[in-house]
């Protein structure tokens, strides 16, 4: 399954790896694409993925606002 999602507040490629790094590390996750210039993230995993793990793992990240799309 493959779920969407809008990240705002991201500037560069450090940013991006950041995020995808946080969210990689999440139990279940198979996959993450974060895209700088859509401001937009795919997760793929296999069952859904709880929103406030999410959540947590992107502001853990940084300051970025994640949002379901």
């Amino acid at each position: 399954m493959i779920t969407n999602y809008s990240v705002n507040g991201m500037t560069c490629e450090h940013c991006v790896h950041a995020v995808t790094e946080e969210v990689s590390a999440i139990a279940g996750v198979d996959e993450v694409k974060v895209s700088l210039d859509d401001k937009a993230m795919a997760v793929t995993s296999a069952a859904a993925i709880d929103f406030d793990a999410i959540k947590a793992a992107v502001e853990e990240a940084g300051e970025y606002v994640v949002a379901q799309a």
